[in-house]
């Protein structure tokens, strides 16, 4: 993905990867799946930091995408869905 996308063409290869990661009937390690979600996470809620306000969710996970979350918060939403896309590209390969 080097070439210049405009907006348009981003937000629709992010919506075919996601919509290919969802249907993907492969399963992968769960430091794989942070990443993913990370990168997801960041791509759709832009710079908004993630706020854990449910104190009913199992803590260890919760730590987990935290600091998964962490790890791409400097990156820019178009950025991340760049790297989302190019994971699912990687990872889902049809």
């Amino acid at each position: 993905m080097t070439q210049k996308m405009s907006q348009e063409e981003l937000d629709k290869s992010f919506k075919e990867a996601y919509n290919k990661a969802r249907k993907t009937k492969l399963r992968f390690p769960p430091d794989l799946m942070l990443e993913f979600y990370a990168y997801y996470k960041k791509a759709t809620s832009g710079s908004k930091r993630f706020n854990h306000k449910d104190e009913h969710q199992e803590k260890l996970i919760t730590a987990f995408k935290m600091n998964a979350l962490f790890q791409v918060e400097n990156l820019e939403p178009n950025q991340a869905k760049l790297k989302y896309i190019e994971m699912v590209n990687k990872y889902i390969p049809h």
